[in-house]
């Protein structure tokens, strides 16, 4: 355990890609940010800012990562909402890529987006 508040739990990923490597949980369980309570993902947000500052202090990364996957096909096999922050460097391994889509049209997907808001 690296830090911990009223709603949330923040500790050492057993299977690091970095030094540092935390895991971000709400104390209150939630499958994915999906599932998660408005609160509990605020909470979550909250700590994983204040994991981000003590990581940038106590390793002077060159970048942080922030990574969070909802359901196995975003890469989720620990269904219990949890958000990762990485400590970078330049010469480091991690590899987080995917292809970018060409020609697709942002209007219509955003149109599409707007149409399924229910709030």
């Amino acid at each position: 355990m690296v830090a911990e508040d009223d709603d949330t739990l923040a500790f050492l990923d057993i299977h690091p890609a970095a030094p540092g490597h935390t895991l971000i949980i709400p104390k209150r369980p939630a499958r994915d940010l999906l599932d998660a309570e408005a609160d509990a993902v605020a909470a979550v947000a909250r700590m994983v800012q204040q994991v981000a500052r003590l990581l940038d202090v106590t390793f002077a990364p060159e970048g942080i990562t922030v990574l969070q996957s909802n359901r196995a096909a975003a890469g989720q096999d620990v269904f219990y909402y949890h958000v990762h922050v990485i400590p970078r460097f330049q010469v480091d391994e991690v590899s987080i890529s995917y292809q970018v889509l060409k020609d697709l049209d942002l209007a219509d997907v955003a149109r599409r987006m707007r149409a399924g808001q229910t709030s």
